[in-house]
């Protein structure tokens, strides 16, 4: 598979791509809602990853693209599947949310919708 392949961005660095960037990319949390919950990366949409494949006609291709999940598994399947849809701005948050949380950065839940 891609594995090896997908282009991966540690927690630090996003924090920073937030602060500098704040419009040109974005970041899609591919975890349940219960999960998301208890909190994501500032910012963060939801779009769980069962929901992906139905969803991909809807996220620009030219956009760049953080997927976060957990442990960075989920998110980093979905970045492999992008890559194989022609997606080529697409990165996987190394380590998840616990190694976002590890690293000290806020993870605030989601406004209610």
């Amino acid at each position: 598979m891609f594995w090896n392949s997908i282009k991966e961005i540690d927690s630090v660095t996003l924090a920073g791509w937030l602060d500098e960037k704040a419009s040109s990319f974005r970041i899609i949390d591919v975890r349940q809602h219960q999960e998301i919950a208890m909190g994501t990366v500032p910012g963060a949409e939801a779009l769980p990853l069962h929901l992906l494949p139905l969803k991909l006609n809807e996220i620009d291709k030219s956009e760049t693209i953080v997927l976060v999940c957990r442990s960075g598994a989920r998110s980093g399947q979905a970045t492999a599947f992008m890559q194989q849809q022609g997606f080529e701005n697409v990165y996987n948050l190394r380590g998840g949310m616990m190694g976002w949380t590890a690293s000290g950065l806020p993870a605030p839940a989601p406004a209610a919708t």
